[in-house]
């Protein structure tokens, strides 16, 4: 760790061997050793505590508008390869990394991780205290800040003082129009198989359409594997356009961003469809926006959740699931309707995880059941949309 690494600091107190610096919008600086892309980024700080999946953290579309700290220290340690992104187009701001980037040491390595981040122009900066990052996070909520690495070490600190302090944050902005598709397409990849690879669904028995609000290829892969031809939309697609492809259910995706923001448009589609008893499944953004289209109401979480080790209770059940999260708003349970009962709760801070609607074919849940990273725990989401879908082609 670099000396003065987190100390409140100006010009002078550069160290000589700093190649990069985290600057928050309160004026701390963190110095560090640079790696990927020498520029800058602006963004949330935010932390995750899962121990594997770097490559499927920074390619998640909901951590658009974040700087990731991650809690494990050894990120980079086995590399990169083409199967492990979640989509192509980067939307995170960068990594906040303990230990220095390790040569590649595994079997599907294609590419160093320094190159890789190099290639999608992701900064990195290593060599921080991150486990103190995380308790200041914890403590005071999740702060802006910016990112800035260049190799000759020479940073202006009080512009980017006064540059993180004037960023606005997440609260009010709409991201999920930047990370979504533009155009309609047909997805048809299933799960990965350790001697096959990524297989093909070639005899699908129900259509689903997503609405990609920042969707994650694993998400698509396990509705596909589900047995369903998966058809995406935009995020911005009306409730006639997704009737229009004849579905047999609808799929909300998660995505980045305030959930109201994107309600603004996304609501009004999720309400007729509703209105029209169309089975629907939300996870993450589209668990918030199943919430908001019901009547309930969202708000900002003090530090969010994002890991892949959050215990969560299953009341349709009594069973305790280990889930993967991403998320930095919420649903307020008290804001629900009588006609909507919940389904999951956090068994860290008892934030509201799941609902459903009473006399719908409508569930959502707050968490990635798609594990991707994570522990699979949560597969069985998939099945249970599954079956509601066929309940209601029965009836």
């Amino acid at each position: 760790m670099l000396k003065n690494a987190s100390k409140q600091a100006s010009s002078t107190d550069i160290p000589d061997n700093a190649t990069a610096a985290l600057v928050l919008a309160d004026g701390s600086v963190f110095y560090g050793r640079g790696v990927g892309a020498e520029v800058e980024k602006i963004g949330e700080i935010c932390f995750n505590t899962s121990l594997t999946g770097y490559q499927e953290i920074l390619t998640d579309p909901s951590y658009a508008g974040q700087i990731i700290t991650f809690t494990f220290p050894h990120i980079g340690n086995v590399g990169t390869n083409s199967d492990d992104i979640e989509t192509i187009n980067v939307a995170s701001c960068g990594a906040i990394i303990r230990e220095d980037i390790t040569d590649p040491s595994n079997y599907r390595s294609t590419q160093h991780f320094d190159k890789w981040l190099k290639s999608h122009d992701l900064p990195g900066i290593c060599g921080l205290d991150t486990r103190a990052i995380t308790r200041r996070i914890r403590d005071s909520g999740a702060p802006n800040g910016i990112l800035c690495h260049r190799q000759d070490g020479k940073f202006d600190i009080e512009d980017l003082k006064a540059r993180a302090a004037a960023w606005g944050g997440l609260e009010g902005l709409d991201l999920a129009k930047e990370v979504s598709c533009t155009q309609t397409y047909s997805w048809d990849e299933t799960l990965w198989d350790m001697s096959k690879g990524h297989g093909k669904q070639e005899n699908p028995t129900l259509h689903v359409v997503a609405m990609d609000f920042g969707a994650k290829r694993n998400i698509l892969r396990c509705l596909a594997s589900a047995g369903c031809k998966v058809t995406v939309v935009p995020a911005n697609a009306t409730a006639e356009d997704i009737m229009n492809h004849k579905p047999d259910g609808v799929f909300l995706s998660n995505g980045p961003g305030d959930p109201a923001a994107t309600g603004i448009y996304a609501v009004p589609t999720i309400k007729a469809l509703i209105d029209q008893n169309m089975p629907i499944f939300g996870i993450c953004l589209g668990h918030q926006l199943t919430a908001l289209a019901l009547g309930a109401k969202t708000e900002k979480m003090h530090l969010g959740h994002r890991g892949a080790n959050h215990p969560v209770k299953d009341n349709t059940t009594g069973k305790v699931e280990i889930t993967s999260q991403n998320h930095g708003f919420k649903v307020i349970p008290e804001s629900l309707p009588e006609d909507t009962e919940v389904t999951h709760v956090s068994l860290f801070d008892g934030t509201n995880e799941g609902i459903r609607h009473k006399t719908k074919p409508v569930f959502s849940v707050q968490y990635h059941p798609e594990a991707s990273p994570g522990p699979q725990d949560s597969h069985y989401l998939f099945q249970r949309f599954i079956d509601m879908i066929n309940e209601k082609k029965a009836a």
